[in-house]
């Protein structure tokens, strides 16, 4: 572009200064085809700044998020490991009561969870994005999956039975990959809760629409999304504001994996929002499965 600018410019200006035709009324042809020519020219040259502009913030937006992404992944593996440590110091220098022992082993096992989790959300972003990637699209007995996704949330944060409410028929089937709807799941009603005020209430609905599609509706009452960064959240590395990020532990892969992995069993997910502090609700739509034979 700064060739095509410097011989636009210099060719303009020896035209002006060596034409030697005099002065005459009008413009001929020749001068209608070089104001057509350099118009043109200008134009592609605005359309190159302006793509070469927004492509020049997409990078740099996506630099930081990629920052605050290694900057996320150390500090959840720093964290989990330091602490492991910790323990496994004091339990093989020290040779405390039972109960402390028990304590200790608990805070560990509970690290190592949290260290697996961190892996198994890097590997699943990985895995999301192979291209014609296509696995087994079975019958998923979608109310067994949503209960133990839910009993398995309730479990790791110790909530009681109400905090996570489940309204979903038995009968209910869908097509996909089992382990894939738990991973998208598993990340929905763990956003749900970590973003979530005390006390926790989030309900999963299940209702069936038109056309042999199912709606799995994940809603809670916690910090909500702005109206602007709707759109944005389902992006790579992608976090809502910097309060969040200094209070909620967290990668920024949760709702990309969810979306990849959601087209990948020919449905969609879409993220809706009041504002801040009137909750999120992820509205997940899946194919139904047919009958079984």
């Amino acid at each position: 572009m700064a060739i095509l600018v410097l011989a636009l410019g210099v060719g303009w200006q020896i035209l002006v200064v060596v034409d030697p035709r005099p002065p005459a009324p009008g413009l001929s042809t020749a001068d209608w085809v070089l104001l057509v020519l350099g118009a043109v020219l200008f134009a592609l040259l605005m359309a190159g700044l302006v793509w070469l502009s927004v492509w020049l913030i997409r990078e740099m937006r996506l630099n930081q998020r990629q920052r605050a992404f290694l900057d996320a992944v150390t500090h959840e593996m720093k964290t989990p490991l330091a602490s492991i440590r910790l323990y496994l110091d004091t339990l093989s220098r020290h040779d405390p009561e039972p109960e402390r022992r028990a304590h200790f082993l608990s805070r560990v096992r509970e690290d190592l969870d949290r260290l697996d989790h961190t892996v198994d959300q890097v590997l699943a972003a990985a895995r999301a994005e192979e291209p014609g990637r296509r696995l087994p699209r079975g019958r998923v007995a979608l109310a067994e999956l949503l209960r133990a996704c839910t009993r398995e949330i309730r479990e790791r944060h110790a909530l009681p039975e109400e905090a996570v409410a489940l309204d979903v028929d038995p009968e209910t089937r869908v097509r996909g990959d089992a382990s894939e709807l738990a991973v998208v799941f598993r990340n929905l009603l763990e956003n749900a809760v970590k973003y979530s005020s005390e006390p926790v209430e989030v309900k999963v609905r299940v209702a069936r629409r038109a056309e042999d599609r199912i709606d799995v509706d994940i809603s809670d009452r916690g910090i909500g999304i702005p109206a602007r960064e709707l759109r944005k959240i389902f992006q790579r590395f992608y976090r809502v504001g910097r309060d969040v990020q200094r209070t909620a532990a967290g990668l920024g892969l949760g709702l990309f994996i969810v979306r990849n992995l959601v087209r990948r069993q020919g449905g969609r997910v879409v993220a809706r929002s009041d504002g801040d502090g009137e909750g999120s609700r992820f509205v997940v739509t899946l194919r139904e499965a047919p009958p079984a034979a």
